[in-house]
């Protein structure tokens, strides 16, 4: 009810407030108006959100009529959303802006800034189709997806929004193509839908982190992701995570991400200060650090100081990692098992066998079978 209430007010301010027709300028490509949005979106990924949100607000009172600050609100929720994708707190939130956003935009296109108006409408679609489809509703998932590709055909082509276009061009060709390889099941969803190129895709992207100003950071941040998971690219993912981090010192999902990178690169201690300052972001409340960061940084603290043979602090660490996993229902993700397995390494090292025991008989019961932890489990219970 709220959700929609918010929205009917949004329109009866836009039947009374609205930018006449003939004199709509185009906020997105004036140079004024980035300057102005500069500090609040640098807060909002540097998660100052409390900042970002009052910036965002100031510019819905100095543009009512447009549909950039309902859409700067809605990302400031995403990135409330990302650190930790389960949680579904701020959903309703994010939604409620991004269909402000819609609104407004729809509002905007059917009185003449078609393209303007067009290109938020494109990205609220896109970024709606992205929560969807981590909610596993993948029917939404996949309207939201057609909208957005729609909305952005008719900006193609326009030269003062290319760089921005690009991000989108360069997401669709990737993931389009990647889709079907990594979630079969999806395949009867997106059969309709053009072709790709992901190696065109990965060229886009690249662009776009360069030249473009609203979505820079959201490429390179796709980038990262596709350099470590997909390409294996260690040495492009691990530049990338470290600018994003430092130009984000506070942004719990960067700095995460940049830690991961660190150990899976060998760059231990380096990755131990970042893993030791998410540990104390958290204890300090800082926003956005909870405890799925502290269980990635909890492991690498751990594997860290056991392979200096230091087991009393890796101990330490590895209880961390477990205590952060209860904490979120982790209990069968990969970082928990191994620490529990590690835990019980150590004890038998120490001659305990009844605690390693204990420790390993619980890897049996969380780890799958053909997992490496699980086959070791048995193995060291049937030495013991």
């Amino acid at each position: 009810m709220k959700k929609i209430f918010l929205l009917l007010c949004i329109s009866f301010s836009l039947t009374g407030k609205a930018q006449p027709s003939d004199s709509i300028p185009s906020l997105l490509t004036d140079i004024n108006v980035q300057i102005e949005t500069t500090e609040g979106i640098n807060s909002m990924y540097n998660f100052d959100f409390a900042r970002a949100d009052g910036q965002f607000r100031w510019l819905r009172s100095k543009y009512p009529w447009h549909p950039l600050p309902h859409f700067l609100l809605g990302l400031s929720q995403w990135w409330r959303i990302m650190p930790y994708i389960p949680d579904t707190q701020y959903d309703e939130a994010f939604l409620t802006h991004m269909d402000s956003a819609i609104l407004v935009a729809e509002h905007l296109y059917d009185r003449g800034s078609r393209i303007e108006g067009a290109f938020v409408l494109s990205a609220a679609y896109a970024f709606k189709g992205r929560l969807y489809s981590e909610r596993k509703d993948w029917g939404k998932a996949a309207a939201a997806a057609k909208n957005a590709m729609n909305y952005l055909e008719e900006v193609r082509g326009k030269a003062e929004y290319s760089p921005e276009i690009l991000f989108g061009d360069g997401l669709y060709n990737y993931y389009i193509e990647w889709i079907p390889d990594n979630y079969p099941m999806l395949k009867p969803l997106i059969m309709f839908f053009e072709d790709g190129d992901k190696e065109l895709g990965v060229q886009q992207l690249k662009e776009a982190a360069n030249n473009a100003f609203y979505t820079r950071t959201e490429a390179q941040y796709f980038l990262m992701r596709i350099y470590a998971n997909d390409l294996k690219d260690r040495r492009a993912a691990l530049f990338t995570s470290e600018y994003l981090n430092h130009t984000f010192p506070n942004n719990a999902y960067f700095e995460r991400y940049y830690a991961r990178i660190l150990y899976t690169s060998g760059k231990y201690r380096t990755c131990e200060a970042i893993s030791l300052d998410i540990l104390a972001k958290i204890d300090s409340s800082y926003a956005g650090y909870e405890a799925n960061s502290g269980r990635y940084a909890a492991f690498f603290l751990g594997e860290i100081y056991a392979a200096q043979d230091l087991s009393d602090t890796a101990e330490i660490y590895y209880k961390k990692c477990i205590e952060y996993g209860d904490e979120i229902g982790a209990e069968e993700m990969g970082y928990y098992i191994y620490s529990v397995l590690n835990l019980g390494e150590i004890e038998r090292e120490r001659g305990n066998d009844k605690e390693a025991k204990e420790y390993f008989k619980r890897v049996k019961k969380l780890a799958d079978r053909s997992d490496r932890s699980h086959k070791l489990a048995k193995r060291y219970l049937k030495e013991m």
